[in-house]
């Protein structure tokens, strides 16, 4: 678990010859926190509509937009109470999006595909838990980032499943069993450990 805590901070430092880029620019949190959910919704109408592998791109854009919101904040002394609560808001919306839009894709656009809905709506249940779970952890003053299975995992699994769905039969059913799946156990993961917390107090 430290080792992948440690892949996830060494990903974030990347982001940082981008986060002195737009420090230059004067660019606010707010407007890239902003910006990443109008891509995100752009790439919901894309997937809702069928054009899965350009939305591919699109969510991983949006998802370095996301990474990019808060290093800047912190970067330039920006960090404040309401940017982080509009942040953490439409980071679960933007959470939620993209799978509304396979939804709509398999409702409407799609073969109707019972099993994709299915999935698709375990993966709206169980994603929104993982966050949940550690913002009520953390107002109750409790330390909670472990998870096998965060945001970032969750878009790059997402990703690499709309980028092959043109191809691979199902790839998209699959990587969104993936994501519920794995959603639910570090939902899970993160119960627990907050259990042995509240143990010692």
């Amino acid at each position: 678990m430290a080792k992948l805590t440690q892949v996830r901070k060494s990903a974030y430092y990347l982001t940082e010859p981008a986060v002195q880029f737009l420090a230059r620019r004067h660019i606010t949190p707010t407007t890239l926190t902003l910006t990443g959910f109008v891509i995100t919704l752009g790439a919901a109408v894309l997937i809702a509509t069928g054009y899965l592998f350009i939305a591919g791109f699109v969510v991983l854009v949006a998802g370095f937009f996301d990474m990019l919101d808060g290093a800047l904040a912190r970067r330039t002394n920006q960090v404040t109470l309401f940017g982080a609560v509009l942040d953490s808001v439409l980071d679960r919306v933007s959470d939620a999006v993209p799978l509304l839009g396979i939804l709509v894709f398999y409702l409407f656009f799609s073969d109707r595909s019972t099993v994709g809905i299915l999935v698709v709506c375990l993966a709206l249940i169980g994603s929104p838990l993982v966050s949940y779970i550690r913002a009520r952890a953390e107002a109750l003053g409790l330390e909670c980032q472990v998870g096998l299975f965060t945001r970032p995992e969750r878009v790059i699994v997402l990703v690499v499943g709309l980028w092959l769905s043109p191809f691979v039969n199902y790839a998209l059913i699959i990587a969104l069993a993936v994501i519920a799946v794995f959603s639910f156990v570090t939902a899970g993961q993160r119960l627990i450990y907050v259990r042995q917390q509240t143990k010692t107090k």
